[in-house]
């Protein structure tokens, strides 16, 4: 699967490109990812790519024409979807990311300021994309936080596919608490059912914890 980033920022994705389990696929050939400079894009000297807002207001808006340009010009080897990264955007989650996780590659737009041109979504057909209601500076965490979500249901990507049917949130279910060595610490002990080697107790407990986080997590939903 290939990713492509639009960003004012490319070097923003050098760590996370190289890094854990998206930097070995990455050198496994598993994946291919790449960040472009949006101001490749520009035709003036200064290499503009924002403008202030039509009708009044606060800030600047990232110009349409190198947007457009740029995801045109990575649309000849990347026919994936066009997405950017939006605060009002279908929120990210593990069923969308399987979603996305399908196709042969993605075209992420990052923005930035107070937003961009209306008429990049527009033109290119693209997805809006959040990953919470927050603000951020600008949509590459987001892109950073969308690409290794989805980069991890592509097939070879983890070593061990039975893995990714465990991850919090790959069924109705969170995840369980972990624990590991050393089996007391600090007075504080592991369960006995993890050290009774009964694997149908150890299933169940598991089921069960898991179960108890998914409520704990919806009361607090809904309390907000």
């Amino acid at each position: 699967m290939r990713f492509d980033v639009v960003t004012i920022f490319p070097a923003m994705f050098a760590p996370v490109f190289e890094a854990g389990v998206v930097g070995r696929a990455r050198e496994a050939g598993r994946i291919q990812l790449r960040a472009h400079d949006l101001r490749e894009y520009t035709h003036d000297r200064h290499r503009q790519v924002d403008d202030m807002p039509f009708g009044g207001g606060p800030g600047m808006v990232m110009k349409p024409e190198p947007a457009i340009e740029a995801v045109e010009a990575l649309r000849i080897e990347n026919r994936g979807p066009v997405v950017l990264m939006e605060p009002w955007g279908e929120r990210l989650d593990q069923e969308l990311a399987a979603e996305l996780a399908a196709e042969d590659g993605l075209i992420i737009v990052c923005g930035r300021y107070e937003g961009i041109d209306d008429r990049v979504r527009t033109a290119l057909d693209a997805r809006e994309i959040s990953i919470g209601d927050y603000v951020l500076s600008g949509g590459e965490i987001p892109a950073m936080v969308l690409i290794d979500t989805v980069a991890r249901l592509v097939p070879g990507v983890v070593g061990d596919p039975q893995s990714l049917t465990q991850d919090s949130f790959s069924s109705e279910l969170a995840g369980w608490p972990q624990f590991t060595r050393p089996a007391e610490y600090r007075g504080m002990s592991v369960p006995d059912v993890l050290l009774s080697g009964d694997h149908a107790r150890i299933r169940q407990w598991r089921h069960q914890q898991a179960a108890q986080r998914r409520v704990s997590h919806s009361k607090e939903l809904k309390k907000r």
